[in-house]
């Protein structure tokens, strides 16, 4: 039997850009902003159904997980080249964006046991705090999309050859998977 044999090239196509993770979180993240709007009009007209519940279960796995992995993503391979960027605006864009991850992971921290509560079926969760709550985090967070997507991405995909790109896009990958098995029941400790 021949070891097959991997060329240079199919390696390094084999790790997608790290922009185009990025920017598929990003539609992730709008698209569940939206389920977040919803979701917090249906609360507001009554107890929450199964599908309410359902979407409140998505709304938090998505906040707790990929956003939060998204966020350590950019601190780790955008906003660090763009804080001591010699353009003064991209520069404080980048404190900016930095700040507001803290802001959105505070908003967060409030929000997602409300979150928690209607997707478990309970009935403590306080109506006029998410009705508040998710208005600011929907408004911040779609805010933040938008500087990022026309201010800083754009700066750092022109100072990266594609080759960093997909290291950026690899590294990414393994730290989701250590993360992804590190939380699978039954591991050895």
């Amino acid at each position: 039997m021949t070891a097959m044999r991997t060329s240079p090239s199919s390696i390094a196509t084999a790790w997608p850009d790290g922009f185009e993770v990025l920017d598929a979180c990003h539609r992730q993240t709008l698209a569940h902003l939206d389920e977040l709007a919803a979701l917090s009009a249906c609360i507001q007209a009554g107890p929450p159904d199964a599908a309410t519940r359902a979407s409140a279960a998505g709304i938090v796995a998505f906040f707790s997980t990929t956003a939060r992995q998204h966020h350590e993503d950019e601190e780790r391979h955008v906003l660090p080249q763009m804080a001591t960027s010699d353009d003064a605006a991209i520069a404080q864009a980048a404190l900016r964006l930095q700040q507001d991850h803290d802001w959105l992971e505070e908003d967060w921290m409030e929000l997602s046991p409300h979150l928690d509560a209607i997707a478990c079926g309970q009935s403590w969760y306080d109506v006029d705090l998410l009705r508040e709550g998710v208005q600011v985090f929907i408004e911040l967070s779609r805010d933040h999309i938008a500087l990022e997507e026309s201010c800083l991405y754009p700066e750092v995909q022109s100072r990266l050859r594609p080759g960093e790109r997909r290291e950026m896009g690899r590294e990414m990958a393994a730290r989701r998977r250590a993360v992804r098995k590190a939380a699978r029941p039954g591991r050895e400790i």
